[in-house]
């Protein structure tokens, strides 16, 4: 099949599959909306993810430490033992303890970030309320 058969054909198919829509919105918008087209927000589901990140943060800032203290014990034994291994593990139990301060950090700022976008969201949504109630737009949208 040459070039121009191929790109006849392609662009046949998507003329085939092309249709059109004024000033309505589909029947079912897809993407978990509630039909009437606007953006939702599941305050429920969002509250949990932010609650999960919150609940890994604080186990991740204990569980992450336990073992810190007999891993420096079994470092300098053999550190002592003039084993070079010693060096190793104090060297992989500090990347470790940076990995956890990122991983505590960073379920941190997604705990917040959601909480903060849940406010926000509920104030803008007051605001917008508020703001085309008291306009002249109101009436017409009724």
């Amino acid at each position: 099949m040459s070039f121009d058969e191929e790109w006849s054909a392609a662009r046949a198919t998507a003329t085939a599959n092309v249709s059109m829509r004024l000033n309505q919105v589909p029947a079912d918008p897809g993407g978990g909306g509630g039909g009437d087209g606007d953006l939702e927000l599941n305050q429920d589901h969002i509250g949990a993810i932010g609650s999960d990140a919150y609940k890994l943060h604080t186990r991740l800032q204990t569980d992450g430490k336990h073992a810190a203290s007999a891993t420096a014990e079994a470092a300098g034994a053999l550190t002592k033992e003039g084993f070079a291994s010693g060096a190793a593990l104090l060297k992989a139990n500090s990347l470790w303890e940076s990995q956890v301060k990122t991983l505590v950090a960073a379920c941190a700022t997604i705990s917040n970030g959601l909480n903060y976008s849940l406010s926000s969201h509920a104030k803008d949504e007051q605001q917008l309320h508020a703001d085309f109630t008291a306009s002249a737009i109101d009436k017409y949208l009724k």
